[in-house]
């Protein structure tokens, strides 16, 4: 397998802002399950106090007189209808008294005289005061309360609701404002990019310095548009700008305002620019603007209502926007093709900003950024490391870093070594190590030597790039791989390099079929990769002398309508060439392939032995072995 360089979509991170509401229905079982448990501690703590009596043995009035008799009674105490007596031992006993009669009536009954209560001290207790008043309007007062505040809480749930409701057409964009020192982002902290900060710091002096621009007649942009491929840090930068500048930064992605209910999105918007007008100067930032910005009328998305009627508003606000109203809109998309054309002409979108993939030294330069707050070894060397990340965006170089953070940390080591560095390359680019995925003897052997014929096919043919590592580690999807990397970065690849490429992808089948007489499914995603790039070459590229400089298709291939019909703008006759010449390019291919590996079968035999043998092989190693063989190395060119 060729590994070739993803790019992961962006992930950087979104200002904190307001917090979303809970669920309305939630909330209102919350709030009745909360009344009944203060409606049962209320009952129990009333039913505890208002049954509470004096500690004591409760007997018969009849035996209370005869013990008072027996002189036994020190003092009676009355309280409403019970009587507490306190006896010479000190015990406590209780008794009722008659409603209708006295006390001391109702002890004469039992033969108590009147010097039989001579010795005994005879106290009431009127019942008097608040607390009275507490405890006997109590058992109407609790229900009544009760009531009361489930009504209470009731109404205040349908208030909520009805207030969210009403919220609905609401913003919700995260604001970060000026003095939130947490959150604040500078171009100090967005390494690389050079141009697109350049372009971005005249945005900086416009918020800064909008006098300079107005005397001199100039008027501030209204729209930034930032383009670039997934993961490049545009998120990053428009939160630098925000921070540079010194003003509040509104942050909203595009899918954010398409709602089931047309019209929401609009409301939305007018909502979202009426606050960035109260709080000039402003950046507002709609991230993935493609979700709401396609063209309208394309059928790819497009005949939605609401998204076109939100669509609409963006525009009339930028149109309605005031002469120098120091609110500027700051869009993000990998998806500019797809934008409607009214998005992109000049009073709108005004600067256009693309933000390529970083170079060499923008890499350095990243990962330098993303190494601050990590413990590293003496050994590491992070130019070695951007050397070897061709093709990574920011997010990827971030992963990368975190990686090799996970790995040291895994092994329980405290610092991050170069060893974890290099690892983690391979674990974004690949995934990680399978290593349940235990081949066969037989399987290691056909992929050995899969692997050693895409090294062998890119090591002798001059367009190809050199080979870095070889293994048969399997890792993701791949059971084997083969890593070169390029001497320098390109911008432009010729036709020579893209038939190189396609030879060497075709070296693991051409090696399986040499070797043993068959093909595996081993060899399925080099066969896809250089067939598409076969056909780009015919279709994209005009490099097929039989159909000449024509561009049949775009970069992003045939659109789809309908039902799965494809619209293409040429005929079945020269759809029958294109299949013809791709056909024509992937032999020419598979032929170079089996000569190289016949011409260099030593080569060859050796290297696939030493992958068996150690499983696998470094650049040293490797080129070690050709080099015995009678492989002369690559040498990267010089500029003169």
């Amino acid at each position: 397998m060729n590994p070739q360089n993803n790019t992961p979509k962006n992930s950087q991170n979104a200002p904190q802002g307001k917090k979303g509401k809970g669920f309305p229905k939630m909330n209102f079982l919350n709030s009745i399950a909360t009344v009944i448990i203060i409606f049962l501690i209320i009952t129990t703590l009333y039913a505890e106090f208002s049954g509470k009596s004096t500690t004591g043995t409760s007997v018969p009035l009849s035996s209370l007189a005869q013990d008072i008799k027996k002189g036994l009674v020190t003092s009676l105490t009355i309280q409403d209808t019970e009587v507490v007596a306190q006896y010479k031992d000190k015990t406590v006993k209780t008794t009722q008294r008659e409603t209708d009669a006295s006390l001391t009536d109702s002890l004469s009954r039992f033969g108590v005289t009147s010097a039989d209560l001579g010795s005994t001290t005879i106290s009431v207790i009127s019942p008097s005061g608040f607390w009275y008043w507490v405890g006997q309007l109590a058992p109407f007062i609790i229900p009544l309360l009760f009531l009361a505040l489930f009504i209470w809480m009731l109404s205040r749930q349908m208030r909520g609701a009805g207030m969210q409701a009403m919220s609905f057409g609401q913003s919700k964009a995260r604001i970060t404002l000026p003095d939130d020192t947490k959150q604040k982002v500078t171009f100090k902290d967005v390494a690389g990019a050079k141009e697109a900060k350049q372009e971005l710091s005249e945005i900086v002096d416009f918020l800064k310095n909008p006098k300079k621009f107005i005397d001199i007649g100039a008027e501030i942009p209204k729209g930034v548009l930032l383009m670039g491929a997934p993961g490049t840090g545009k998120t990053l930068l428009a939160r630098a700008v925000a921070g540079e500048a010194g003003v509040a930064f509104f942050s909203i992605s595009g899918s954010e305002f398409v709602e089931m209910f047309v019209g929401v999105g609009a409301s939305r918007v007018r909502d979202l620019f009426h606050m960035a007008k109260q709080a000039a100067p402003a950046i507002v930032f709609v991230d993935e603007i493609d979700a709401v910005g396609r063209a309208r009328g394309s059928g790819t998305g497009g005949g939605n209502d609401e998204r076109e009627q939100t669509l609409n508003q963006i525009l009339v606000e930028m149109d309605g926007f005031e002469q120098n109203q120091k609110v500027i809109v700051m869009a993000a998309t990998n998806r500019p093709d797809v934008l409607d054309p009214a998005l992109l002409r000049p009073g709108r979108f005004d600067r256009r900003v693309t933000i390529d993939l970083p170079d060499r030294a923008d890499r350095e330069a990243i990962l330098t950024v993303h190494s601050k707050k990590k413990q590293f070894a003496e050994d590491f060397n992070l130019k070695v490391v951007a050397e070897r990340t061709p093709g990574f965006s920011g997010a990827d170089l971030a992963s990368l870093m975190n990686e090799a953070a996970i790995l040291a940390a895994r092994e329980e080591r405290k610092t991050i070594g170069q060893f974890d560095l290099i690892r983690s390359i391979e674990k974004v680019m690949l995934g990680p190590e399978r290593k349940s995925h235990v081949l066969s003897p037989k399987e290691k052997e056909i992929t050995a030597y899969h692997e050693a014929g895409h090294a062998i096919v890119a090591s002798v043919l001059p367009h190809a790039d050199p080979v870095h590592k070889i293994s048969i580690i399997s890792r993701g999807r791949a059971a084997g791989y083969t890593l070169k990397l390029p001497f320098e970065e390109r911008k432009l690849q010729s036709r020579n390099e893209f038939l190189d490429d396609i030879a060497m992808s075709l070296g693991g089948y051409v090696a399986e079929k040499m070797v043993f007489g068959d093909i595996t499914t081993g060899a399925s995603n080099d066969l896809q990769v250089s067939t598409a790039l076969a056909r780009d070459m015919v279709t994209r590229y005009g490099m097929s002398d039989k159909i000449g400089p024509i561009a049949l298709e775009s970069a992003q291939g045939r659109v789809m309508f309908g039902m799965g019909v494809a619209e293409r703008e040429y005929s079945e006759k020269v759809a029958s060439e294109i299949d013809s010449e791709v056909s024509k390019i992937m032999t020419e291919a598979r032929e170079r392939a089996i000569a190289t590996l016949a011409e260099h079968k030593k080569a060859f035999e050796a290297v696939s032995k030493r992958l068996i043998e150690t499983e696998t092989i470094e650049r040293e190693e490797y080129e070690k072995i050709i080099v015995a063989q009678g492989i002369p190395l690559k040498r990267e060119a010089k500029v003169v």
